[in-house]
């Protein structure tokens, strides 16, 4: 299986804040989530991949080929093959969503306006209203049908879901998942919506504060993690038992329990079965991460 984006060691500084040693791997027919709180890094780690900023250091892959240091009109070839969707409809007011199509066909060497067409009908755009006359979540479905229309292969999306009704997000997301079953494609997908990412994406990396907390794949949040609502005998037990050592699990106090991040929740369940314990989603995985206290 080829990456199709491989990051080393990014490193952005600006005056207050520093993007450090940020390291991930995008592989082909896979779907990778950006999470963290808002100013942690995923932006500028986003804007460093599309050359929107110069990184301080570190390694840019993209289809294989080094793009720190490369010359732009090289990169902008690179760029042809990648489709970007970000947080605002960045289209000109006044124009209509055909006008768009029209626009954007001129700018994509491999664009299809088959594609466009099929997707601004299965979005039920309307094609004569201005950008100005679409909602938050038309113009988000207008942004994504330009993105795939151009035929990329590699997406990377910033919040692009934001503004979407649940259905239309589905949708979306229907769609997103057409677009790596072919196994050649891959998207990079920075969101507030964790539970988009838990349906969708293969691998989870978590940025905090600059630097990268945990990268991991989904199935070990969703599928195997567990959040544990302990009492004090309850984690005393815990604590006690071997099973676990110091400093690997993480606490989160409640006002009536205490919940424990486990790594295995059926082998938890086993070892205690009188302590309820529940799976986890990526929500409630980083927030006992990124706030809980060391067991």
């Amino acid at each position: 299986m080829s990456n199709l984006l491989n990051v080393e060691n990014l490193s952005k500084h600006y005056e207050g804040f520093d993007l450090q040693d940020i390291s991930f791997a995008v592989p082909a027919g896979n779907v990778v989530g950006l999470v963290g709180s808002n100013g942690a890094g995923k932006s500028t780690t986003i804007k460093s991949i599309l050359g929107l900023v110069r990184p301080s250091g570190g390694s840019i892959q993209l289809f294989g080929e080094e793009t720190v240091g490369m010359p732009d009109s090289r990169f902008a070839q690179l760029r042809q093959r990648v489709g970007v969707v970000f947080d605002t409809c960045a289209f000109p007011a006044e124009s209509t969503v055909d006008e768009v199509g029209r626009f954007m066909a001129a700018c994509y060497r491999n664009w299809s306006t088959a594609k466009f067409n099929q997707l601004v009908e299965r979005s039920a755009l309307p094609r004569r209203k201005c950008v100005r006359e679409l909602s938050r979540g038309m113009g988000m479905k207008l942004s994504l049908a330009c993105a795939l229309a151009a035929q990329p292969d590699l997406l990377i999306l910033d919040e692009a879901t934001a503004g979407l009704d649940p259905i239309a997000r589905d949708e979306a997301l229907n769609i997103l998942r057409e677009f790596v079953a072919d196994e050649s494609h891959a998207i990079l997908m920075s969101s507030h919506i964790t539970s988009d990412l838990d349906k969708l994406a293969d691998y989870i990396l978590c940025i905090d504060g600059g630097r990268m907390v945990f990268s991991v794949e989904t199935d070990s949040i969703t599928g195997l993690a567990g959040i544990a609502q302990c009492r004090q005998a309850d984690l005393l037990a815990v604590a006690e038992s071997g099973l676990y050592a110091p400093g690997t699990l993480r606490t989160l106090k409640q006002p009536l329990s205490t919940l424990v991040l486990v790594p295995d929740r059926f082998a938890f369940a086993q070892a205690f079965p009188n302590i309820p314990v529940e799976h986890a989603d990526i929500d409630s995985f980083m927030n006992l991460t990124l706030k809980g206290e060391l067991l």
